[in-house]
This record gives structure tokens, C-alpha cells and sequence, in this order.
């Protein structure tokens, strides 16, 4: 098989090719490409069949134990903010854990954070629009947080003004404040890094000196799948609405576990992430030597009869 023309006509494909809407369907017809006899062709598809099949198999593998182990982290993170595994637990008041420890509070958690929103100054005043300056969190930074690792944050997408911020209900909060998505990307939460102002998209706590803002943080990321499956409304965009969050419970332990707690969940996921990591690497090599296999077999630059159990 001649490899150099079947690169040839490739790049061809490629030179004609500037996005789907772009593709000269006539110049692609008009392409000429090399054809094996018959026989060779049946040895390169079985051989391409068996290599990927093998690979597939790996990269399946691969993906379950990725998610196994996004299932265990997230596990853990429940464990750890309900105090799982001890053997002193007690019925709960939360809607969310059925126990915890006796020495821990199931608390409301107005009573120990300050609740506050946010708002967008008027569009229509361009003056209010000039000179921003302050750290403005919407939605789009939802996609820092998404998966849970990044804690803290500290660069926003738009910033609003002084005087924006004066002539509207959004507030200044005072870094440590902690932030909970309610619309579109309900559920997800962060910490502020500085002193931050939000869309009316988000509540924020600004916790008292009882409660840890990282403690809140986890135990905000743990009752997730509740917030979205009890309190969520909206069949397309999904909103949590200020008068249920008002009436959150939180478990409680003293301040000083708290931290405790905290720093085991960042260990823990630390750990795990760093595996998540590896395996990420490993599906992108797969996935490129899939690729590369299924190329060189077409274009002759591998000889199938030898080139059994090639595969990684």
C-alpha cells in the first residue's frame, strides 16, 4: 500500500476542510485514495477490529474506575462532615444524614452565618459601568468549581464599579464569605478569596465565630444532590429559591474539629485526585494510540501480519 498517498490525500482533505459548513464536497469526491487488493483489506479490519476492541476494553476499564473513585471521594467528603464510622451517633434533624455524633449540634444555619445575596447593577446606565474594579462572581464562574477541588476564589470573569455597587442591592462581602449557586448551575459553592460582590445567582454566608467558612463549604458540597433533588425547581434550569435556603441545617461539631475535618477532606481528596489525575493521562493515551494505530494500519505504514498485539 502506498503511505505517502494516502497521507497525500489526506492532507488534501484537510487543506479543503475548514469546519463542517466549509467542506468543498466536490473537491472531497473528486479525491483519489489507494485500495488495497481485497484480501489485505479483510487482514487490516480484523487486524484493527481485534487492536481495538483491546483498547476499548482497557479505556472501559479505565472509566469505571475513574468513577469508582469520584463515588468514593465523594463519599468520604459525606463521611467526614457527618462524622461517619463513629459509635456514638445519634438520630439527626437533617433532611440529608440520618445521624451524628452525640457531641455534635444539628443546627439552623442562619444561627451561625449571616445570610446575603447579590444583584447586577443596571445595564441600562453605562456610567455605573466605568472603572470597575470590584471581583463581581456570576455564573461563569461556576465552571472553576465544578468539580469540586478548587476551594477559594479570587478572579471573576466582570467587575463592577464603586459606583455600580452603590446603586444597587449588591453588596461588598468581606473575603471568607461563602457562596452558593442557586440558578442554572445550582448546587455549587466557593469560598471568596478577598472582599467580592455577586449576582443576584448566588447566596452567601458570612459565617460567625462558631463556624468554620471551609466546614461550610463541605457540608454545602456533601448536601448537594439533596439541595437539587428536595429543593431545586425547574424542569430546563434548575433554581434553589431563597426562602428554602433560609431554613438549611448544618451538623455542628466544635469549631476546633471542624478544622480537624476540613484538613482530612483535603488529604483524602488529594490523594484520590491524584489518581483521578493518572488515569486521566492514561484515557488520553489511549485514545491517541487508538487513533494512531487505526492510521498507520489504513495508510500502510504498519505491516498487520507482524504487527500482532501491538497494542499498550
Amino acid at each position: 500500500m502506498n503511505g505517502l498517498y494516502w497521507s497525500g490525500f489526506t492532507r488534501q482533505f484537510v487543506n479543503q476542510t475548514t469546519g463542517i459548513q466549509n467542506l468543498d464536497a466536490n473537491a472531497l469526491l473528486a479525491q483519489r485514495c489507494a485500495l488495497p487488493p481485497l484480501d489485505e483489506q479483510r487482514r487490516i479490519a480484523g487486524f484493527l477490529d481485534a487492536e481495538t476492541t483491546r483498547i476499548d476494553a482497557l479505556f472501559s476499564s479505565q472509566c469505571q474506575a475513574r468513577q469508582l473513585l469520584l463515588q468514593r471521594r465523594e463519599a468520604g467528603v459525606f463521611n467526614a462532615v457527618t462524622g461517619g464510622g463513629t459509635t456514638d451517633d445519634v438520630p439527626s434533624k437533617l433532611v440529608w444524614a440520618s445521624s451524628l455524633p452525640a457531641t455534635w449540634q444539628s443546627v439552623k444555619l442562619g444561627h451561625f452565618a449571616r445570610m446575603g445575596s447579590g444583584h447586577t447593577p443596571s445595564r441600562s446606565r453605562p456610567e455605573w459601568w466605568v472603572d470597575c474594579s470590584i471581583p463581581w462572581i456570576t455564573t461563569g464562574e461556576v465552571s472553576q468549581v465544578r468539580d469540586d477541588r478548587r476551594e477559594i476564589l479570587t478572579e471573576t470573569r466582570e467587575r463592577i464599579s464603586e459606583i455600580g455597587l452603590a446603586n444597587s442591592a449588591a453588596e461588598l462581602h468581606p473575603k471568607g464569605t461563602v457562596v452558593l449557586c442557586r440558578t442554572a448551575s445550582a448546587g455549587y459553592s466557593a469560598v471568596m478569596g478577598r472582599d467580592m460582590a455577586t449576582s443576584q445567582d448566588f447566596v452567601t454566608w458570612s459565617c460567625g465565630p462558631e463556624l468554620d467558612p471551609f466546614f461550610l463549604l463541605w457540608c454545602l458540597r456533601a448536601m448537594r444532590s439533596d439541595l437539587l433533588g428536595r429543593l431545586a425547581m425547574g424542569s430546563t434550569h434548575k433554581t434553589i429559591y431563597v426562602p428554602d435556603l433560609q431554613m438549611l441545617r448544618i451538623p455542628l461539631p466544635p469549631l476546633p474539629e471542624q478544622c480537624l475535618i476540613v484538613e482530612s477532606v483535603r488529604a483524602a481528596n488529594s490523594a484520590i485526585d491524584d489518581t483521578i489525575d493518572a488515569i486521566d493521562r492514561q484515557l488520553t493515551l489511549l485514545a491517541e494510540r487508538r487513533q494512531a494505530l487505526i492510521t498507520a494500519a489504513v495508510t500502510g505504514q504498519i505491516d498487520v501480519t507482524t504487527a500482532r498485539g501491538v497494542s499498550p
